[in-house]
Order: C-alpha cells, then structure tokens, then sequence
C-alpha cells in the first residue's frame, strides 16, 4: 500500500513535469560492459530511484530562458545513491528544471550503478558513462545552442564523488578510437559539488559508497586513485563546494580536502558550509534553512565565473 502511495504521487507529479524532456542512449553503438541485469526502480516520497541500469542515458532538458542571440550554459547533473542507487527526482529531474530557470540547459545522467555490476567493471562503469556524456554534450553544443566552453557537471553525495572522479579524471579526447564521438573532450569547465563524497581514505570516506564502488577489499592503488583530493591537477576545473557541518554520512572534511587541493593549484574554487542540516537534503525546502540558500549561492558564483548571466528581475 506504502509503495502504490508513493508510485500515486509520482505520477501526479509527473503530469505537472515539462513535456520537453528527451532521452539520449549514451551508446548507441552498444553498451560497453554490456550486464544482463533487468531494469530496476523503485519509488519512494522523493520520487524514483533507478537501481538497476541497463541502458545509459542522458535526460536531456533545454531552458528556455537564456537571453537571445546567445549560447547557453550546459551542466550534466549527477543523482548521489551511494553508488547503491540513483534519486533520479530529488538530486537529478528537480535539479534540472532549477537550472532550467538560470538559463542553463541541463541534462540528467542516468549511469550505471556500480553496486549492481560485475567485480571486474564495478569501479569502471559510472566513469566511463559520464564521460561519454560530456563527450556527447560537447560534440552536439552546436545543435543545441550550447557554448563549448561551459559544460560543467553538478553532483550530489556518490553523484558527487562521479562529478569530482570526472574532473579530475577526464581527458581531451580519445584520438586513437575508432568511434568518432570518443575523441571529443570529456573535460568539464567547472563543477558543482553539494555534499560530495571525494575521498576513499578513512576516517573520513563515505563506507558505503566505498564499498559499492570498489568491492569489500579494495586494493590501496584503487583507493588512491578515487579519492580525488589526491588525483586534483593543473587542468582540474574551477569548483564550488556545498555541505553542511551536521553531515554525519559523509563528514564536511570530503569538501575541505578537495578544496585545499584546489588552492594548493591556484585554481578558482569557493567552499560553502553551513552549520546546520543533515545529508541528502537536495534542493531544500523551507523548512530546511539555512542550507536552503545554497542554490541561490550558486547562481551568484555561476554569475561571478561569468557563466551564466544575471537575469532581470521580473
């Protein structure tokens, strides 16, 4: 009764949601890694919840809003789930349409969740998808009226530990493939981090995630080379960094590191920690203060980066 309840309020919801979302297949060529998983979702108040994924995809959905005669700000957002599962509604499909109202395009990146793969693709899967979605977002900017040169990626928890293993991990360009789309840039511009898992290392690693994404005994060359405070270089992109001090699941020290590492680079980053609020709070609700201002927070660096525009008051 509880699960028709919430699978009731979905679908109302769902009625309300833009008609102009658009699935994009991440391979049409094939799925590398290709599981033999059966898609699976499940609902709860904040909506769905993809667990299973056999098809990558990006749900992609276009703004609106941005001023005229100019190309729009893209970011790829990226559902935390602690590599177990992905809220696609609560840190994916909402999140979009707030960006949405920025002038930003968005698109939500719908991975393969480690936790469900084979041991021998677990750690590599959710990697590989993002960056063919940034690859793919790059390579059609024309199409979609989309500058080149601000495609960033925003993620929550796990979904944030993708962002910053994408930033830091990316490349500019496959140029020995024999698929056309793998020598474009998986680069992002700059990226988005709301309560990010970032490092593997204890005390301070998020277990959960750890595990799902590495296996039960990781060997240390793979902690290593997740836990992105370590793997942060020269081309690593500008960030912003949102968490909260009440954050039991995934301590703020994740986004203290990565951003100490980013100074440590001289490349631009802010950090923004708020006292109170516990984890997965997504966009926050009224209730919920002060950690409800971070996107306002974020539009005003997304404005500061000259990324997007101010937009006038209506």
């Amino acid at each position: 009764m509880k699960h028709l309840f919430f699978l009731n309020i979905y679908f109302l919801g769902v009625l309300m949601t833009t008609a102009q979302e658009k699935k994009i297949s991440l391979y049409p060529e094939g799925v590398n890694f290709a599981n033999n998983l059966k898609e699976d979702i499940e609902y709860d108040s904040s909506g769905r919840i993809f667990k299973k994924v056999v098809n990558p995809e990006i749900w992609y959905y276009p703004s609106l809003k941005a001023p005229k005669n100019k190309k729009k700000a893209a970011v790829l957002v990226i559902p935390g789930g602690g590599y177990w599962g992905l809220w696609f509604d609560k840190e994916g499909v909402d999140v979009a349409k707030w960006l949405n109202t920025l002038g930003v395009s968005a698109f939500v990146l719908k991975h393969r969740v480690p936790y469900w793969e084979s041991n021998d693709c677990k750690s590599q899967v959710a990697l590989l998808d993002a960056q063919r979605a940034v690859r793919i977002i790059r390579a059609n900017s024309a199409k979609w009226d989309i500058s080149q040169n601000k495609i960033g990626v925003l993620g929550f928890s796990a979904g944030g530990h993708l962002a910053s293993t994408l930033s830091t991990h990316h490349d500019n360009g496959l140029e020995l493939s024999d698929i056309e789309i793998d020598k474009t840039s998986s680069r992002p511009d700059y990226s988005i981090l709301v309560y990010p898992v970032i490092t593997m290392k204890p005390p301070y690693a998020h277990m959960g995630s750890r595990k799902n994404l590495l296996g039960e005994i990781p060997n240390d060359e793979y902690v290593t080379y997740f836990s992105n405070e370590l793997q942060v270089r020269e081309d690593t992109p500008p960030a912003i960094l949102i968490h909260t001090d009440q954050d039991e699941g995934v301590p703020a020290e994740n986004s203290i590191k990565y951003y100490l590492s980013l100074r440590k680079y001289k490349i631009p980053a802010e950090i923004h920690i708020w006292q109170r609020g516990i984890h997965g709070l997504g966009l926050a609700k009224e209730d919920e203060l002060p950690f409800m201002n971070w996107p306002k927070t974020c539009e005003q660096w997304m404005i500061d980066r000259k990324i997007i525009d101010q937009l006038p008051i209506n």
